[in-house]
């Protein structure tokens, strides 16, 4: 017998059983179990060159993975995305369909942080009317879903492989029109663990967060979240210097995207060289695995990027390492070439 656990943090528990029938053992005496625990943590991986280029190709080796101080060894390095379809499941394992919702799809999800006020909203109507160039390297079996935030959470698409309707709600419905009325479809769907009544229970944007990563976090895989917006986090003051911070409304959404394993790609709208709530953007995508760009000065190449690097990304799976209960960093390398690791920063054990 083979049960079969995905818990959150990205661990994969498999549990092995053998017994004997019960007729075969004495009235008195319970079935004879053995188990053995194996366990193994997933971590999703992106690695782009200096020309944020996604880097296909590289094998377990090629990875140095270290979580708590501790060196892992990386036992496969899968790649899902554009260019290199996976004809077979994970070398070292049988979890397909599980670890990801198709053998090559990705779950991508489009969040627009709106609004209506001066730079924001100049920043923002821009961007959105260059969608399209972040939906270029969408695979066909990509499957994408578009929220908003504004006063409250709102969802305008499902997840859908119609990159043309993707497109229109992003540079037309969101800025202009009525969120639609929404059931759950069959399959893979937002709308399982999230609804617009739902959503309108969100006041702060870390509650949409939040609510976000619920609902990822009962689908199959890893997903992006590209957070179109301007910010978040508690304004402060201090030596007559404004800015703002974490709270613990971050500090649940982060461990709810974690859970999910999402990584989140912000794209800050802000027509400025610095302003007070970009620090939530660079945290939560730091926290994420993701990373933070700004668009005032070169937003195409901002929108490029991010489209570049959502096109594909690795799964590892590691040995669990001996560590205490709590929460432990990930540190995520090449061995030998150079480039840029993105990963998530921590492992909760």
């Amino acid at each position: 017998m083979m049960q079969q656990r995905v818990l959150s943090s990205g661990l994969v528990v498999l549990t092995l059983g053998t017994w004997s029938p019960v007729g075969a053992q004495p009235p008195s005496q319970s079935p004879a179990v053995e188990r053995v625990d194996v366990s193994r943590v997933i971590i999703d991986v992106r690695v782009v060159d200096n020309d944020g280029m996604p880097i296909r190709g590289l094998r377990p080796a090629d990875f140095d993975v270290r979580i708590g101080g501790k060196q892992v060894e990386v036992e496969s390095a899968e790649w899902y995305g554009v260019a290199e379809p996976l004809d077979t499941p994970i070398a070292s394992t049988s979890f397909t369909g599980v670890v990801e919702p198709e053998p090559n799809g990705q779950l991508i999800v489009f969040m627009v942080q709106k609004s209506m006020e001066g730079d924001r909203a100049r920043g923002l109507l821009k961007l959105l009317q260059d969608s399209d160039r972040l939906l270029t390297q969408i695979a066909p079996d990509d499957r994408v879903a578009v929220v908003s935030f504004d006063s409250h959470l709102k969802i305008w698409q499902d997840f859908t492989d119609d990159i043309g309707r993707v497109e229109k709600v992003l540079t037309d419905d969101v800025m202009f029109g009525t969120p639609p009325s929404l059931e759950p479809q069959r399959g893979v769907s937002l709308l399982a663990e999230l609804s617009q009544d739902a959503g309108r229970g969100t006041a702060r944007f870390e509650d949409a967060l939040q609510r976000l990563g619920w609902a990822l976090e009962t689908l199959p895989g890893s997903k992006s979240v590209v957070l179109v917006g301007y910010g978040f986090g508690d304004f402060t003051m201090s030596l007559g210097l404004v800015g703002a911070r974490s709270n613990k409304r971050y500090e649940d959404a982060s461990r709810a995207l974690e859970a999910a394993r999402a990584t989140v790609f912000c794209i800050d709208i802000t027509q400025a060289d610095y302003h007070t709530f970009e620090h939530g953007l660079q945290t939560v995508a730091d926290d994420t695995g993701g990373f933070y760009a700004r668009t005032h000065l070169y937003a195409r190449n901002a929108i490029d990027r991010v489209a570049r690097v959502i096109s594909g990304h690795y799964v590892l799976f590691t040995t669990r390492p001996n560590l205490d209960a709590g929460t432990h960093r990930i540190e995520v390398d090449l061995v030998e070439r150079g480039a840029t690791v993105l990963a998530r920063r921590t492992y909760t054990n």
